[in-house]
């Protein structure tokens, strides 16, 4: 079956760095658009990043421009996102997802997510 693992969560300082992984297994990944969303406590899951499947298009949300980066391995079946200078809002789990549509509908697959905190 289709597994999303993602790692590299944790807490960090206001204007720090995280880098995100998501290790995709039971999928043919290559052919996958991908994207990352997240939740934070009393809201809805939301559109964060995507890429497409040659990793040749990515979208972001207007808050993460400029500061997070998508990006894919496609012989390592892996997503990743870099996130610099990161903001207390930010603050949320954070999910891969396999088989964004348009661009900005998730796609059928999740992982469980990885918590990112960011302090003031």
């Amino acid at each position: 079956q289709v597994q999303l693992v993602e790692s590299g969560g944790g807490l960090v300082q206001a204007g720090g760095s995280l880098r995100l992984s998501c290790a995709a297994s039971g999928l043919t990944f290559s052919t996958y658009n991908m994207g990352w969303f997240r939740q934070s406590p009393g809201n809805e899951r939301e559109f964060v990043t995507s890429i497409s499947w040659t990793g040749g298009s990515t979208r972001y949300t207007d808050s993460v421009k400029g500061r997070f980066t998508i990006s894919r391995d496609n012989a390592k079946n892996t997503l990743y996102l870099q996130m610099n200078n990161l903001k207390p809002e930010d603050t949320a789990v954070y999910y891969c997802n396999a088989g964004v549509k348009n661009y900005y509908q998730a796609g059928n697959y999740w992982g469980q997510g990885t918590q990112v905190t960011v302090s003031s």
